[in-house]
């Protein structure tokens, strides 16, 4: 009997590191969604349910950077929505690769990156000088009042989903890891393609 407890000691201890590192790829926040009570951006299916569905438009105020700011300015272009925060760790990493897939995809890709900071943790200026300090140059826009997440249901910081020249959601990627950058390129070029 003690030789079973040891293996399901052992076990519920390999468990609780994987669901640590798994916790880790993404920053779990809670932002409050207008019309909605707390919405957890963490573990939501909310957010793989848009996947083959039209995406929820994009709405927020124009911080910095270039190109379309709304889908609808993207028409006919594939476009990343891309839900982050001054807060968020993964973020930092995450941001210069997204730079590197628009400056490969010059002209054929769009990035509308979606801040997620709340107004009493963060300014307009702390959001410009985030995209700045990071050297990205596509368009910023802050999400106020959580129109826009509560549409697509971030399920952590980063969130990035891929949209289709016809404005369909394609993929979603929830947090952000090494390589996973390598997955979104080749996510792109293949929408590019089509």
């Amino acid at each position: 009997m003690k030789v079973v407890s040891n293996r399901i000691d052992s076990i519920v201890g390999k468990l609780s590191l994987v669901l640590l590192g798994v916790s880790l790829v993404g920053c779990t926040k809670t932002t409050e969604v207008a019309g909605d009570a707390k919405s957890p951006t963490a573990g939501s299916s909310d957010a793989a349910g848009l996947v083959g569905q039209a995406a929820p438009e994009v709405f927020g105020e124009y911080i910095a950077g270039d190109g379309p700011k709304t889908l609808v300015e993207a028409k006919g272009t594939v476009t990343i929505v891309d839900f982050w925060g001054t807060f968020c760790e993964p973020c930092k990493k995450s941001f210069p690769k997204l730079q590197e897939v628009v400056d490969t995809n010059a002209g054929k890709l769009a990035v509308i990156a979606v801040s997620q900071d709340d107004t009493d943790e963060a300014k307009a200026a702390d959001i410009k000088k985030f995209a700045e300090d990071l050297h990205v140059t596509f368009p910023i826009v802050w999400d106020r009042e959580k129109k826009t997440a509560g549409a697509y249901h971030p399920p952590k910081m980063p969130t990035t989903y891929i949209v289709d020249k016809k404005g369909i959601v394609r993929h979603v990627h929830g947090g952000y890891t090494d390589g996973e950058d390598e997955k979104i390129a080749k996510e792109v070029d293949a929408l590019i393609a089509e």
